[in-house]
């Protein structure tokens, strides 16, 4: 008897801006307002002057290892800027430039690279939770976070980030398996930045998408062009408002590529090519958005300048508070560890007399 098809699948790619900048969906593109694409412009020239200043402070020996995130800036900001306040957030080390974004003030972020866990204490009212750097250990939190939601009937939605490595962990199958199983209002969002430190994407998965893993937990998984801000943030807004109505969860893979090495203790040229490397530097976010801000009529120098002038001088501002922070405490280190002391945490503090 002749086998049947009982199930096929159909992963959908989405594209608004072409990879030179021009209006591949002339349609989608003119949704969008010049006020709207002028706010965009301005997070990506954040994210970008952001990271450039703080791998120079790197360099210079004022803050430790820091992991950047040059060639994400819209798959960062097209999510992030997609999101209400009230949707929790669940990101990785890399994720700096959405922390910046949600609203978490940059001497915090100065200070979490200069080795002070304080800079991760998140203030009321901003739902992100403190960077996972474990890979991919942070997935089924979000998920729980997600179900809380349904139980309490908040129209919120979790949302969690990862690279194309964390599709490889057991954690990422077993929240995203839970997440279909319960529905849960959560977007899974990964950063396919083709490679994991020194692992290519193509050791990752024997198939044509990671996007189509989510098919078998039975919801939606979609493939988005990572360096196109218009269409990250459609796919971000579009999935979570499906999570919110109760639609269940969805995976959007962002197809980006990180020009810069994995950290600042890494070194790319000894795993890639320069030939791959150039391919992709033609198609980073920055210059393409640019283009299409001038195809719009609303970009100049003069424009940039300005605005980055301005992003420039509050993030040096940041810099020199973080810098004049008083270091924290040796105590800190035990105290910040769990929320209750155990047993020998206790007995350290009594033998180095930090208890009261």
């Amino acid at each position: 008897m002749p086998y049947k098809t009982i199930k096929t699948i159909n992963v959908r790619h989405l594209q608004i801006l072409d990879e030179s900048g021009h209006a591949a969906d002339p349609a989608e593109a003119s949704a969008f307002s010049d006020d709207q694409l002028k706010a965009f412009f301005k997070a990506l020239l954040q994210l970008r002057i952001y990271n450039d200043l703080a791998l120079s402070l790197q360099r210079e020996g004022r803050i430790g290892t820091y992991p950047s995130y040059y060639g994400q800036e819209a798959a960062q900001a097209g999510s992030a800027l997609a999101m209400e306040k009230a949707d929790w957030l669940f990101p990785t080390f890399r994720e700096t430039g959405v922390y910046l974004l949600m609203g978490l003030p940059a001497t915090n972020l100065f200070r979490y690279w200069l080795g002070d866990e304080r800079g991760m204490k998140i203030p009321e009212g901003i739902n992100v939770m403190p960077m996972s750097v474990p890979v991919g250990s942070h997935i089924p939190h979000a998920t729980g976070a997600a179900m809380a939601m349904k139980y309490k009937k908040r129209k919120e939605a979790a949302v969690a980030y990862f690279g194309d490595g964390a599709s490889s962990r057991g954690d990422f199958h077993e929240a995203l398996n839970m997440a279909g199983v319960y529905k849960a209002p959560a977007v899974f969002i990964c950063m396919n930045n083709q490679w994991a430190i020194s692992l290519p994407r193509s050791a990752q998965c024997a198939g044509d998408t990671i996007a189509q893993r989510a098919f078998s937990y039975g919801f939606e998984g979609l493939q988005v062009d990572g360096n196109d801000m218009l269409a990250v943030y459609k796919a971000t807004k579009d999935a979570l408002d499906k999570a919110k109505s109760g639609g269940g969860p969805t995976l959007i893979e962002c197809i980006t590529y990180r020009l810069g090495n994995h950290t600042t203790a890494d070194d790319a040229k000894r795993y890639r090519s320069e030939a791959e490397l150039a391919k992709w530097m033609g198609r980073e976010p920055l210059k393409r958005f640019r283009a299409y801000m001038k195809d719009r009529g609303i970009w100049n120098e003069d424009y940039e300048k300005e605005v980055s002038a301005g992003i420039r001088a509050d993030i040096d501002k940041a810099i020199k508070e973080a810098e004049a922070t008083a270091p924290p405490e040796l105590k800190e280190i035990i105290l910040n560890t769990n929320a209750e002391q155990t047993a020998r945490q206790v007995r350290e503090l009594e033998e180095n007399g930090w208890l009261k």
